[in-house]
């Protein structure tokens, strides 16, 4: 699968920036903005904003600034902030000079406001929120005017005032603009801009007990910021005509421009963050960085290199129409981009005894095998053999057809970069059970094959002695049905199975010595990653990233 990262991506998005430079509008600029909401861990929809946020400003040397939303403090913290800071730095992208936020400009904002309402453009309004739905009109109804949608221009600026001095309580009076009740676009029927909220902000305190809406605050921040090209998700097209009212009615020169594009639905997957809250908070799952969470976090922790994620969202494309995507496609560019960088180990996962019985019992013997077969310069690793070794349970059987490639009763096979075996006995306990394989080793076989006979399989092996004990976590999807958004209730489709704990896994000494987060294609098993907080030398953790094959589909 290719992999050109480099290669920008056409798509219409990058048409209108070359159609703007070329006829010398914003003097040639571009400028963008990625402003998530500090309310939670950025998920793998956000990487597509990302990689085109960054990705087009990088493209036609601009910059692109990291904005957050935060005027909505009661679900804001700065645990979020921070992981928004650390995704988007792990993904492989910078932000241009300091990290700006809509609280920045809570006085600008507060300003425009008033400007609207001394044009006549905004009014305090007291509806409480049952009436303002009655009033608000249908999809084919049009809605009415507020009976206070006339106040006179100084009543509204006396009630806006003494709204900030803090005289009411909560969601006694809201502003709102004046446009159009009977407009068809609901967005513009005299939205709410401001609404009155106590509630502790993590930069400004107790500064503000009124807070403005996104809408109102996304487009100024854009303006005060001289964005030139606000892209944004789909969702935002019918508040388009809101973000050009606000900019045309207040005293800001800059006008960018919002183009929209669709956002990235993955099969499988839940992306509202609501739903990943509900996941955490209600201990589905264990914690946002989970590695079974869509968060890019939790990708991460699995193992999932940035330069697969940025491949991912180049092939998956910028256009106007939603689809969902496979989640196949994506573990293709994992497993294409760890084929390349992951040194190779053998780990055995459900480990099965087997005896060497001519081979001495006393003997250590340091083998070498490649860390990477197709990349010479990678190196080699030593990997101990001795009398005793394990193998993976379903690596024997005691009969099998010609199709079986792996260890027969009374039949061989290679072991991986070392002899071939023998196997004459299988030892059972009293349930029936196998415990132990009693084999031998032909020694004129290590690295070449034995004369006047033809082994067909290999299999991996650890030394059982030498190897480290080794807890492995396998994942399977989170979720049993493709569309659990869909759902009534989306934790009825969550799978039970989604994660497999191992805990009597042995791997080489090489494998126990891996660094947290570095990758590995456990031979012929798939590729793992070394975990992130848990992992150690006298403890290794291992979490599963993918298959070395798609599974998705069978």
């Amino acid at each position: 699968m290719s992999t050109t990262e480099n290669e920008p991506a056409a798509n219409f998005i990058r048409h209108i920036i070359l159609d703007d430079i070329a006829n010398g509008k914003n003097g040639g600029k571009v400028q963008t903005r990625f402003p998530p909401e500090p309310n939670g861990y950025l998920h793998v929809g956000h990487a597509k904003s990302i990689c085109l946020n960054f990705g087009i400003a990088k493209e036609f040397n601009g910059s692109c600034n990291l904005r957050f939303d935060d005027t909505n403090p009661e679900k804001e913290s700065d645990e979020y902030a921070k992981s928004i800071e650390q995704d988007i730095k792990w993904l492989g992208f910078e932000w241009h000079k300091e990290i700006h936020h809509a609280s920045d400009y809570f006085e600008q904002l507060y300003g425009y406001a008033v400007e609207l309402i001394e044009a006549g453009l905004a009014f305090v309004d007291e509806l409480n929120a049952e009436q303002m739905r009655e009033y608000r009109g249908t999809l084919t109804e049009p809605g009415k005017n507020s009976p206070y949608r006339d106040r006179a221009i100084a009543e509204n600026l006396d009630l806006f005032t003494r709204m900030r001095a803090g005289e009411f309580p909560d969601s006694k009076y809201v502003l709102r603009a004046k446009i159009d009740m009977s407009s068809p676009n609901i967005n513009m029927r005299d939205p709410i801009i401001y609404r009155i909220k106590r509630a502790h902000h993590i930069r400004t305190g107790d500064k503000w007990c009124i807070y403005p809406m996104y809408d109102f605050t996304h487009c100024i921040s854009d303006a005060l910021e001289g964005i030139t090209h606000s892209l944004c998700t789909l969702e935002f097209e019918d508040h388009r005509p809101l973000y050009d009212w606000v900019l045309d009615n207040i005293s800001l020169e800059c006008h960018p421009q919002q183009i929209e594009f669709s956002r990235l639905a993955l099969a499988y997957t839940i992306t509202s963050k609501r739903k990943l809250t509900t996941l955490v908070s209600e201990k589905f799952v264990d914690g946002w960085d989970d590695p079974r969470m869509s968060t890019l976090s939790g990708m991460r922790r699995r193992g999932y290199p940035a330069a697969s994620l940025r491949h991912f969202c180049t092939a998956v494309g910028i256009s106007k129409k939603n689809h969902v995507t496979d989640m196949g496609l994506l573990e293709q560019y994992v497993r294409d981009e760890l084929n390349v960088i992951a040194p190779r180990g053998m780990a055995v996962l459900r480990p099965l005894k087997v005896v060497i019985e001519n081979y001495p019992e006393d003997k250590i013997e340091q083998l070498e095998a490649p860390i990477h077969p197709q990349n010479e310069a990678m190196g080699t690793r030593k990997v101990p053999f001795s009398r005793e070794i394990y193998i993976d349970q379903e690596d024997f059987m005691e009969e099998a057809n010609n199709k079986f490639k792996r260890l027969v009763l009374d039949k061989e096979v290679r072991l991986r970069n070392a002899y071939v075996i023998h196997c004459h006995q299988v030892i059972k306990d009293e349930q029936g059970n196998m415990t132990e394989l009693r084999c031998t080793y032909d020694n004129q076989t290590l690295g070449k094959n034995p004369e006047g006979r033809k082994v067909k399989g290999v299999i991996h092996w650890v030394s059982a002695s030498e190897s480290v004990a080794a807890e492995v976590r396998v994942y399977d999807r989170l979720f049993n049905t493709p569309n659990p958004a869909a759902a009534e209730d989306f934790r009825t489709c969550i799978n039970p199975n989604s994660l497999s704990l191992i805990s009597s896994a042995r791997v080489e000494p090489s494998l126990a010595e891996a660094k947290p987060e570095q990758c590995f294609q456990f031979e012929r098993e798939g590729y793992f990653v070394a975990d992130r907080y848990q992992h150690s030398p006298e403890k290794p953790v291992f979490n599963m990233t993918v298959g070395l094959r798609d599974t998705w589909n069978s």
